[in-house]
């Protein structure tokens, strides 16, 4: 049997020294990279099974959605730990696709994709 492992989404820091890598199943990881390609880190989680949303903030968070744990968590920007459950099912947060930060709005924005829904949730 052959596995293939690909890159589903990339985001880079602010400041450009970091690469951060999703590849959903099997590995259900987040990968963090140096600019010459070093692993610095490896994030795993069981509230990030599926990860398919990727997103950096202007301010450096991390942001990454889990398709199968219906969740969208904060990642620190060293890629090692998770900060914050910012959405989950209660949220009503099913199957979530893609994040992204608007500063502008100061608002988290979550593309569901069963759910054919986007959902909008206030920063304060």
């Amino acid at each position: 049997m052959l596995l293939c492992f690909a890159v589903d989404k990339c985001a880079v820091s602010p400041t450009g020294d970091r690469l951060y890598i999703i590849s959903h199943y099997p590995q259900n990881k987040l990968l963090t990279l140096a600019r010459d390609g070093t692993l610095l880190a490896t994030y795993s989680d069981p509230a990030l099974r599926g990860p398919r949303g990727l997103h950096v903030t202007p301010a450096g968070q991390v942001l990454v959605c889990g398709f199968l744990s219906y969740t969208v968590l904060q990642v620190g920007w060293e890629g090692e730990s998770k900060l914050a459950n910012l959405a989950t099912e209660e949220d009503g947060v099913r199957n979530p696709e893609s994040v992204c930060y608007s500063s502008t709005t100061s608002s988290i924005i979550v593309g569901q994709g069963k759910e054919d829904t986007i959902l909008v949730f206030r920063v304060e």
